[in-house]
């Protein structure tokens, strides 16, 4: 497998995993891993793993992920 956002800038490189959350082939260069704590369910109630999971998800589902960056203007109260 090759990965997608090198494919559509006209290289090739093999991917190293897949997006957890589109499902697209990454490199290295094109992917964000983050600890993730696992879950399960147990009962009537979710549990927490006592150890985080790895995901992989491609550079433009991670930024779609996250929080905005606040970007501080001049004259700004803080």
């Amino acid at each position: 497998m090759k990965c997608y956002d090198c494919a559509q800038a006209g290289k090739f490189a093999d991917a190293v995993g897949v997006c957890h959350h589109c499902g697209a082939g990454v490199c290295l260069q094109h992917c964000h891993v983050a600890l993730e704590p696992g879950h399960r369910l147990a009962g009537v109630g979710q549990s927490t793993l006592s150890r985080p999971a790895r995901e992989v998800t491609c550079l433009t589902c991670h930024a779609s992920q996250s929080p905005p960056t606040r970007v501080a203007t001049k004259g700004s109260a803080r």
